[in-house]
């Protein structure tokens, strides 16, 4: 099983700046509906990019297992 990370927004604290979604390189989140940012798991690679640039702090970069 191998472990790999991606980025967890708080839907309920975000503030849908759109700050994450400048800074990912591999365009895997985006602001859904002007209501709160979300992330694409296939594509997310786990950098923290967006954990940084959030000004509201919502995003956490967490661990997860892959076949």
């Amino acid at each position: 099983m191998k472990q790999t990370k991606r980025a967890v927004v708080n839907r309920e604290l975000c503030v849908a700046c759109g700050s994450c979604q400048k800074v990912c390189p591999m365009g895997a989140i985006r602001v859904y509906k002007g209501l709160y940012a979300q992330t694409d798991e296939a594509r997310c690679i786990g950098c923290g990019r967006c954990a940084k640039e959030c000004p509201a702090s919502v995003i956490t970069v967490e661990a997860r297992h892959e076949n």
